[in-house]
């Protein structure tokens, strides 16, 4: 039998107060350890430690810290699983009985509970006497990442509840939006939050929301709407800031070691420093983990679980063309783990390249014996094998969730759906040419405008495998949409054998929700 959250907390109130009638007052005692929204916000310090809340919810398992990897790099065409959870494959392979499944169950209450943090300080701090700037910005911080949350919610589930005020009480419920809606509000938290926020901050603050964040994120929004204008020239804000750059060294975006770096836009920040401490569904605390957990599920066998590996498919999009100087595109050892080092391609490629190893351990004494293993590609992209010999719970490495590579192929994108394909080339050039890729440049002159689409569908590939991005380049590119789209997807990833169109591009909304609020479930479902 269903119990409704309602139900539950009258039952036991009841129950409590049954069992402590005899006692006056008893329930009036002030718990020093737990302030009361009456008590708080009640100053500048409130209001930055509101906002703190908020990016914590970042961390949490249904966000970056871990289920959002599978939902979005596994269930695209270049990520896969085998795990032997049985509901966990399923789910990446677009097959979800139970729709209150843990994994989209996670992802759903964990970006509720952020949107949740979100309105109230949007609701809290501006009845705070402070610093006006400081005031703006951390309102500003809110709307960014309510609208990133919707972002999501939107991407993967279409239509959800809106949910823009804050309230405790129980009996209010939100009404179902459309998706189109969900965008809209998107759209106006991320313009109205990007004037207020600042391009920079000091040490203590890095990590926090910048102007180019919201801009850029604005930017995509608009992509996954196919406004390309619009898009345009909010990614030409963000490149023309001078505030980015691509790094000289390509693996230093996935690394501990050069977190916050020149070409990060947005990033969730994990440590390691805190071991420990899942979140059991009541939320994080004071004893939960900072760690991200992306690395031990995606762990090559013996190191990891080994829940998320890579089609096979993206080598060969790597291995297309050589560098200037004849090596193959250096991006392939940073993304993935594989036993192949193609010498007849690649003469003057060393034998012992960081493709071939595996927390210093060759494939071939690792897999030499198992044929089928050895033909098994792994991501190392986010993996630790740089610094440690082994993978756990809590990987210090940041999550980059934009970074300048990514806009500068998308306002590639941009311009040439509007034509302007000879001026979208020298932005792909610049990625293509990053000081530790060192590819020959593209010709302005040799593409038309549905060449360059598929160009930059390989360039996407290559340069942002395993970033959470691919999803929404499906959605956009609408190869979700028909069959024709899927059975590209299929030659290439059997998991889109089990995909529907009209149902698979969109989860189930969680049961529990649908019959509790009302919701109308998606289609197919």
């Amino acid at each position: 039998m269903k119990v409704s959250v309602l139900t539950r907390l009258g039952l036991a109130g009841t129950l409590l107060l049954s069992a402590t009638g005899c006692e006056k007052n008893i329930l009036d005692q002030v718990n020093p350890n737990l302030p009361t929204v009456e008590s708080s916000w009640q100053t500048s310090d409130d209001a930055v430690r509101g906002a703190t809340a908020c990016y914590a919810g970042l961390q949490g398992l249904g966000m970056y810290r871990r289920w959002l990897n599978f939902a979005f790099d596994l269930r695209d065409d270049i990520g896969w699983s085998q795990s032997p959870w049985g509901e966990l494959a399923d789910f990446t392979r677009f097959v979800q009985a139970n729709y209150d499944f843990e994994v989209s169950n996670n992802i759903w209450r964990d970006h509720y509970r952020t949107i949740f943090r979100c309105n109230q300080v949007l609701d809290r701090v501006p009845t705070i006497q402070m610093d006006a700037g400081l005031q703006k910005r951390v309102l500003a911080e809110a709307k960014f990442l309510r609208a990133l949350s919707y972002f999501n919610l939107a991407s993967l589930y279409g239509n959800v509840p809106l949910a823009l005020t804050y309230t405790t009480d129980l009996t209010q419920t939100t009404p179902q939006a459309k998706e189109a809606d969900v965008w809209a509000q998107v759209i106006k938290d991320l313009q109205e939050a990007a004037p207020d926020l600042p391009a920079s901050y000091s040490s203590a603050d890095v990590g926090r929301a910048t102007r180019g964040a919201a801009q850029a994120l604005l930017g995509k929004a608009y992509m996954q709407n196919k406004r390309w204008a619009d898009a345009q020239a909010q990614f030409a804000l963000v490149i023309g800031s001078g505030t980015y750059r691509l790094v000289d060294t390509y693996s230093d975006n996935f690394r501990h070691t050069s977190e916050n770096n020149a070409e990060s836009i947005f990033e969730v920040q994990f440590s390691d420093e805190k071991k420990g401490g899942n979140d059991s569904g009541g939320g994080p605390d004071a004893t939960s983990s900072q760690g991200g957990q992306r690395s031990q599920f995606w762990g090559v066998p013996g190191f990891g679980f080994n829940d998320g590996e890579v089609r096979p498919w993206i080598v060969n999009e790597f291995l297309q063309e050589p560098t200037a100087t004849g090596q193959r595109d250096p991006r392939l050892a940073t993304t993935v783990f594989y036993n192949r080092k193609d010498q007849a391609q690649f003469p003057t490629a060393l034998p012992t390249d960081g493709d071939t190893l595996a927390y210093g351990v060759g494939f071939l004494t690792r897999y030499g014996r198992n044929a089928r293993d050895r033909a098994r590609v792994y991501w190392r992209k986010y993996q630790t094998d740089y610094y440690r010999q082994f993978e756990d719970f809590d990987s210090p490495i940041n999550q980059r969730v934009i970074r300048y590579a990514d806009v500068l192929l998308l306002q590639a994108e941009a311009l040439n759906e509007q034509g302007r394909t000879a001026d979208a080339v020298p932005l792909i050039n610049q990625v293509r040419q990053r000081a530790s890729v060192n590819l020959k440049p593209l010709s302005a002159s040799g593409f038309t405008q549905a060449s360059l689409r598929t160009q930059l569908m390989h360039e996407r590939a290559t340069e942002l495998a395993g970033e959470g991005v691919r999803w929404f380049d499906l959605q956009r590119w609408g190869l979700l949409d028909t069959q024709a789209g899927v059975d590209q997807l299929k030659a290439r990833d059997a998991q889109f054998n089990s995909f529907v169109v009209g149902k698979s591009r969109l989860l189930p909304l969680p049961q529990v929700d649908v019959d509790l609020l009302t919701l109308t479930q998606n289609p197919g479902y």
